[in-house]
């Protein structure tokens, strides 16, 4: 087949469906790839290296799409575009149906099949395709890197001669794939970062990150979350919960980056202008769903402004357009995965299989009609652990009785290893001759003495794993040294090697741990 990649024409998009390593790995497939000249120009990628990698260059979209039997492109396709397909042809592109009805509709009428890079279910096989966690991924990394530019103070922390001066704290709504990628950032720029997100199974993955959960008190159950991973539409009672929470955090904050979406709905407000005025002169808001109407109620799409307050709200459409090169090698990868499903034989045949769970979900119209919704897939979405409930904290008399009762057990136990202890003693004495009995006895003293003596050495001289060698070694020579005076030659020359072994064996591993410390010495 002819794979052709139109060039963006939307405004400030500087992505491309296809790069010249994606051609390579396509034309593998046994596919021919076609290109429109230019449109890898905002992404660093020249026609000369497409040229290089195989690629036809095409000099414009009537002639590409006129040639081509897919077509890949990355914003959704303009109306004159769209004009342009034909029936049996394909489309793979973002394309948002639930808000494109019209778009919708003109694709179904051309006969021409339409997937949907946005509609890729999240289901575990299909997540080498899901480009809104790959664009997602950018967007959270970008945002802090946007935020960072517009503050004009440090992140991290620092004390010094001129000053102390207080790290920066940023609150992260929604902790999908962009919010864990801004928690990321933000907390390896040294930022104190706190995260929200209705979906309180989320929590274990937030702290893991570094930041700490912004935890809700809510009495009824609050499942945030849908079919398929995503967020769902939270409860009014909750929301106004969520909001009250918000307005105590606003003061704050310094940084605010929201992330919130709902699949098929405009953006959840969440960040109303209540508390855009409660925050301080010079704080930041980026918000990442500014293209869905946005999280914060005073964002305007695609622009940058100062409230009267002094507050920065970002409400750009395009940061994974900002890292082109990034995105583009990102999407296009994810293309040529979902070119490998439709094409699975060996004759590069496209194969539209609407019995698969994953062309299927990210299929919106085909063969002149709308498939958009699709039905639920046979295959579980990737599953929400259940949230564990916060344990309840103990009254003074639960904590004592409970104290009491660790302490009982603790004692009975080691009673019962002394009198264990007691016994085997008892019946080795009864049995074993006087000289064994003195062995064992050097043998019981130099295990309690030389550990304790190398054990109690601070670990700041060697590390844990040496300090349990070094202390066997103490019980080695410790031992030795009561056996050096025995009558038997024998026994007096075994115990000298073990003292030199063992020497060894300590001094060498102080010496080591010696050097290990002065790596870290400044010069």
């Amino acid at each position: 087949m002819k794979i052709g990649a139109l060039r963006e024409i939307m405004p400030g998009e500087a992505r491309v469906a296809m790069t010249p390593v994606s051609a390579q790995d396509i034309r593998k497939l046994g596919h021919t790839c076609l290109i429109e000249t230019g449109a890898g120009e905002d992404s660093g990628f020249s026609d000369a290296a497409y040229r290089a990698a195989g690629v036809e260059i095409v000099p414009d979209a009537a002639t590409l799409v006129a040639e081509a039997d897919v077509i890949v492109k990355v914003r959704p396709p303009e109306p004159e575009e769209a004009a342009l397909l034909r029936e049996g042809q394909t489309l793979i592109s973002f394309f948002y149906p639930s808000s494109n009805s019209e778009l919708l509709e003109q694709a179904r009428a051309t006969g021409a099949s339409v997937i949907a890079m946005d509609m890729v279910p999240r289901i575990s096989r299909a997540q080498k395709m899901d480009a809104l966690s790959s664009m997602a991924n950018i967007a959270g990394y970008r945002a802090v890197i946007e935020a960072g530019a517009n503050f004009g103070r440090f992140f991290t922390g620092q004390v010094t001669a001129a000053g102390k001066v207080p790290p920066a704290q940023v609150l992260i709504v929604g902790a999908g794939v962009a919010g864990l990628a801004a928690i990321g950032t933000a907390v390896s720029l040294g930022a104190v970062v706190h995260a929200f997100d209705v979906r309180p199974e989320v929590a274990e993955q937030i702290e893991s990150m570094g930041a700490s959960f912004v935890f809700l008190e809510f009495e009824a159950a609050q499942d945030g979350a849908a079919t398929g991973g995503y967020a769902a539409p939270s409860s009014p009672e909750f929301r106004e919960k969520q909001l009250a929470k918000f307005r105590e955090l606003a003061p704050q904050m310094d940084i605010v980056i929201t992330t919130a979406l709902i699949p098929g709905r405009p953006a959840p407000v969440l960040w109303t202008r209540d508390m855009v005025e409660a925050m301080k002169p010079g704080s930041v808001i980026i918000d990442l769903a500014a293209e869905r109407g946005g999280n914060c109620e005073a964002t305007v799409p695609n622009e940058k402004f100062v409230t009267p307050n002094g507050v920065t709200v970002v409400g750009y459409t395009d940061f994974p357009s900002r890292m082109a090169a990034q995105a583009s090698t990102l999407y296009s990868t994810n293309i040529r995965h979902m070119l490998t499903d439709l094409t699975p034989g060996k004759d590069g045949v496209l194969l539209h299989n609407m019995e698969d769970d994953v062309i299927r979900g990210a299929t919106v119209a085909h063969h002149g009609e709308v498939t958009w919704p699709p039905p639920p897939p046979k295959i579980q979405a990737i599953a929400s652990a259940v949230a564990k409930p916060k344990p309840r904290e103990l009254t003074p008399s639960e904590r004592r009785e409970q104290e009491t009762l660790a302490f009982k057990g603790e004692t009975r136990r080691q009673v019962g290893m002394l009198v264990a202890g007691t016994v085997v003693l008892g019946l080795i004495g009864l049995v074993a001759p006087a000289s064994f009995m003195s062995h064992f006895i050097v043998f019981a003293l130099a295990c309690f003495v030389g550990f304790q003596v190398i054990w109690s050495v601070s670990h700041s001289l060697h590390t844990p794993l040496m300090a349990v060698t070094n202390a066997i070694s103490g019980i080695v020579i410790l031992g030795a040294l009561l056996q050096v005076g025995s009558g038997s030659w024998l026994i007096v020359f075994l115990a000298a090697i073990s003292i030199l072994i063992a020497t060894i064996n300590i001094v060498g591993g102080f010496l080591v741990t010696r050097r290990m410390l002065a790596m870290f010495q400044r010069s």
